[in-house]
């Protein structure tokens, strides 16, 4: 089992959204294998888990049980999206519904995709940093050369809106484009671009 950093301040749930078919790629990317051998969605749960989340949240889909097979249990609940084929939008729903209930003490989210192997503790290290300051309306998004891109940081306060608004295979891009989102640079930490072939 991966050790938990302990950061002072808030608990942050770590949300992994690993519930695609990965139809480009050729298969579920929950299920590739990353270079130390554990599948991508086992290795970003670890790093979640390392960067100080708890507990993280692994929304899972096409190939769920294969996926759910290679992951720490421990370390992890389990998510899965029934409705996975609509997109994007139904892993993040899935994996902030209930959300309140399931993790009480929490304060914000942090959501990540599986897709994104080289993004790192680091980084996830950078948002969380915002968390303390943010408190339970905390909206903050990793950006890569001033792209934005993944992980985002969804305080509480949140959560049943975006869970709401989201469709598509958009996810939460539209809610977050109508407010205040604090961007933070991380370029020099991760190129941030998914892998699709």
């Amino acid at each position: 089992m991966p050790a938990r950093v302990d950061v002072p301040g808030p608990l942050v749930v770590g949300v992994l959204l690993a519930a695609g078919a990965g139809r480009r790629f050729g298969r579920p990317k929950a299920l590739v294998a990353a270079a130390d051998g554990r599948s991508w969605a086992a290795a970003t749960a670890r790093r979640l888990t390392e960067a100080g989340c708890a507990p993280v949240r692994v929304v899972l889909g096409a190939g769920a049980e294969e996926a759910a097979a290679a992951l720490d249990r421990e370390d992890v609940e389990l998510v899965v999206a029934t409705d996975w084929a609509d997109g994007m939008s139904a892993s993040l729903r899935a994996g902030l519904t209930e959300l309140a209930v399931a993790a009480p003490d929490a304060e914000a989210a942090l959501v990540h995709l599986v897709d994104l192997p080289d993004v790192g503790t680091d980084v996830l290290r950078r948002l969380l940093a915002l968390a303390p300051d943010g408190g339970t309306g905390v909206l903050a998004r990793a950006t890569y050369d001033r792209a934005p891109g993944h992980p985002v940081l969804l305080g509480r306060e949140h959560w049943d809106a975006v869970a709401e608004s989201v469709h598509g295979d958009r996810g939460a891009r539209d809610y977050l484009a109508a407010r205040d989102v604090a961007n933070v640079e991380c370029g020099d930490l991760a190129s941030g671009r998914d892998v699709d072939r």
